[in-house]
């Protein structure tokens, strides 16, 4: 009778952690991140394989939780993939929004067009005015995009810094988990959690680089960032630093300090691959733009200096380039009188040096060159959305083959819970039994 006793209870032990665990699978059914767990349990063989005895009962040999690691993996990849072409979409987006914000296309066609008008009749000073109005107008425009696309290059190279430091506070993070993980008794349920926790670093890791990603018989992850021979970012307790530094050129290098050592990080994925895209994208669009600036500007001073303005004096400069930023332009000429309409020698009434510009317009075609900068932006800018798109999908399907594997249904756990309730009071009808017999027996001495 104590053998039935103890099977008993072995059984009443073994059911009651068998419930705990399936009300902490329905208690965190919406918690992100958190893997199913079940109860492993085991018969209590007897000491002799030649006894009578079946068994001694049962025992809980430890928490399984639940999960599939190429299912993990592949929700990694896809985030990664999805974060760097995301992160590429929301800077072509800002691109795109510096180049045409200012209208600077629209800007150049009322400067010539002005000169146009002002060519049919040189001596009107309304039509000069509004001539030098419209170059303003074209300064102010080329200004106004060189500074929001110097704009753009200073916050992407904000969200990089932040990127890294984001990605060394995760790296920190699972070098403390992977700590905690040697320091847990495995088939726990605090270990158990640790597990989940290492996954969602993980994946966070993942969203800002492409990692490589190798555990140990304990679960504790070495990470590699920039595939598998890049940097090692995690190992076991100790993590690396990594820093950011860009060039004017639009080089971006990502560096990985590992003690004494560093290494080149070249991101292939998540983030950071998108931000040393995006940044070379920027620092290109500037210097064309820069170019364009630079010809524009020269090319109407020359026919300025190539004339003779409204009084008969020699032209000036109508525009001086700055230093100060990206196309940075102003206006050198204030006065009307001042823009050289004649040729040398012509009279007040002689339009053939402003007809120059005309000339100027379709040789050096400045607005279609602007037009062409932001249509191959925004051409680019319309793919890579259709790729996120794509990619989105793919990691949506990923995440829900993944939660498949190791999410919780709440349908089956409501099953498990009754079975088990069905056997911890089955199981304590059994220590019911055995009480009234062995009493029966006590009453019968």
């Amino acid at each position: 009778m104590s053998d039935m006793l103890s099977i008993g209870a072995s059984g009443l032990k073994a059911y009651q952690v068998a419930l705990n665990t399936v009300s902490e699978n329905i208690a965190n059914s919406g918690t992100v991140g958190y893997s199913r767990r079940s109860t492993s349990t085991a018969e209590v063989a007897a000491a002799s394989p030649n006894s009578a005895i079946n068994g001694l009962g049962s025992v809980v040999t430890g928490i399984v939780r639940a999960g599939d690691f190429y299912a993990t993996a592949q929700v990694r990849t896809a985030g990664s993939d999805l974060a760097k072409t995301e992160t590429s979409v929301t800077w072509l987006d800002r691109i795109e929004t510096g180049l045409d914000g200012n209208q600077l296309s629209t800007r150049l066609s009322n400067f010539f067009t002005a000169s146009t008008t002002l060519a049919a009749d040189p001596t009107s000073l309304g039509a000069r005015a509004s001539m030098l109005e419209a170059a303003s107008g074209a300064a102010n425009a080329f200004s106004s995009t060189g500074a929001a696309l110097d704009q753009v290059q200073i916050d992407l190279s904000g969200t990089a810094q932040s990127s890294v430091s984001s990605l060394n506070s995760a790296a920190a993070t699972l070098a403390r988990i992977n700590d905690g993980i040697s320091r847990s008794t495995p088939g726990t349920s605090g270990a158990a959690a640790l597990l989940d926790q290492r996954d969602q670093v993980l994946e966070q890791m993942s969203a800002l680089t492409d990692i490589n990603v190798q555990f140990d018989s304990l679960g504790r992850a070495t990470v590699r960032g920039g595939g598998t021979a890049g940097p090692v970012l995690v190992d076991a307790g100790q993590a690396a630093t990594v820093v950011y530094a860009s060039n004017a050129a639009g080089a971006v290098t990502f560096n990985v300090l590992n003690g004494a050592s560093m290494q080149t990080l070249a991101p292939t994925g998540g983030a950071l691959a998108g931000i040393a895209d995006s940044m070379q994208r920027v620092v290109d669009a500037k210097a064309q733009l820069k170019t364009i600036a630079q010809n524009f500007a020269d090319g109407v001073n020359a026919i300025q200096t190539n004339g003779r303005d409204l009084d008969g004096n020699p032209g000036q400069a109508m525009f001086a380039l700055g230093t100060g930023g990206t196309a940075q332009m102003t206006m050198s000429l204030d006065d009307p009188r001042g823009i050289a309409a004649a040729a040398v020698g012509g009279g007040t009434r002689d339009n053939t040096n402003l007809m120059a510009l005309a000339q100027l317009r379709t040789s050096a075609g400045y607005e279609n060159r602007i037009v062409d900068m932001t249509t191959a932006n925004a051409a680019t800018l319309a793919q890579r959305k259709a790729v996120a798109g794509a990619q989105s999908t793919i990691h949506d399907n990923a995440i829900a083959a993944r939660d498949s594997a190791s999410g919780v249904n709440l349908d089956n756990e409501a099953v498990d819970l009754m079975r088990f309730q069905q056997a911890y009071a089955a199981t304590g009808r059994v220590i019911q039994a055995a009480r009234e017999t062995i009493q029966t027996i006590l009453d019968i001495r």
